[in-house]
């Protein structure tokens, strides 16, 4: 699979772009367990053209996580053409557009999901993206809005025909929010028609490997990409399985990236979303105590303590099932 010029191999599987989850540390450790491509949180083109810091920083890219994708989102085509030039200045491999975000702050403000209600303006807005950047431009958006506008596949060709590279599609309305199962039918769909030539990206449920090639043997997907499940999961794209141990001291690397690329108090604050969705953990005895120690910790020490008796409770204890 290629987008653009960029060889994906054959079944790649992507790391999806996530706010406050897909940093700079996080994609590193995805990327060395073998995601094919990750993608930065996504990016205010408001803020980014403001040039606000916090945002910016989500710019800083590392050749090892190679290829990556910066996402922007926005409602201004004007703000959305600046910051996506911005964007191409920052060297990305590709520059995808957020037409799927379903939060009420973003897609209640017509931009994310909420494109979804304005075709023609995500129309223009992507042509004009498109005209206004080498880079490949890429698009991950959702069914419709709700089951009555499951506008999708119609929606596919327009966008195609705006000259993207590759389309993401989450099998889900923004009216269902992260609710109810992913329909794959209608990607499957996106996928069979013969006006189609780009690739299609399936999203939405996926929670293995396994889970990644079911979707690729019965919908015939040119890529999969895996959200939710990555926290605190970076090993979730390698096909060797490591050990409880093995993936604690993957748990404090990450947690060393991120003290290292920020400070040792944003550092934590990053890998906290993590620890506190990881499976890693569960079935700890009298796990929870720790656990919140472990979300409450301001110092590495104490954190990297707390892991260090996690894995004497590993050794000494059987987990409870």
């Amino acid at each position: 699979m290629k987008i653009g010029n960029i060889d994906l191999g054959e079944r790649p599987v992507f790391l999806a772009p996530m706010e406050d989850v897909t940093d700079i540390g996080f994609r590193l450790l995805c990327k060395r367990f073998g995601a094919s491509m990750v993608y930065t949180e996504f990016v205010s083109a408001e803020a980014l053209v403001r040039d606000v810091q916090s945002t910016v920083r989500k710019l800083a890219i590392a050749d090892e996580e190679r290829p990556v994708g910066i996402q922007l989102y926005g409602r201004d085509i004007d703000a959305m053409v600046e910051a996506a030039k911005i964007v191409e200045q920052a060297g990305p491999d590709v520059l995808d557009l957020n037409f799927g975000c379903p939060v009420k702050k973003v897609a209640g403000k017509g931009a994310g999901a909420g494109m979804l209600q304005n075709i023609p303006k995500m129309l223009e807005l992507t042509q004009k993206v498109v005209d206004a950047v080498r880079l490949p431009v890429t698009v991950k958006t959702r069914l419709g809005w709700n089951h009555e506008q499951l506008i999708i596949t119609t929606l596919a060709e327009q966008l195609q025909q705006c000259g993207i590279q590759a389309l993401t599609i989450h099998g889900r309305t923004r009216s269902q929010m992260y609710t109810g199962d992913a329909d794959w039918t209608l990607i499957g769909e996106v996928k069979r028609n013969p006006n189609i030539h780009i690739p299609i990206i399936g999203n939405g449920d996926i929670k293995s490997l396994g889970d990644a090639d079911r979707a690729f043997d019965q919908y015939g997907v040119d890529a999969v990409m895996i959200g939710r499940a990555t926290f605190g999961c970076p090993w979730l794209f390698s096909r060797q399985e490591l050990t409880l141990d093995q993936k604690i001291d993957v748990l404090e690397e990450q947690l060393r990236i991120n003290i290292e690329r920020i400070d040792e108090y944003r550092g934590i604050l990053h890998t906290r979303r993590h620890l506190a969705a990881s499976p890693v953990f569960k079935g700890i005895p009298n796990f929870r105590e720790m656990r919140i120690r472990m979300l409450r910790a301001e110092k590495k020490d104490d954190l990297l303590a707390i892991f260090e008796e996690c894995r004497e409770r590993l050794r000494s204890e059987p987990l409870h099932e």
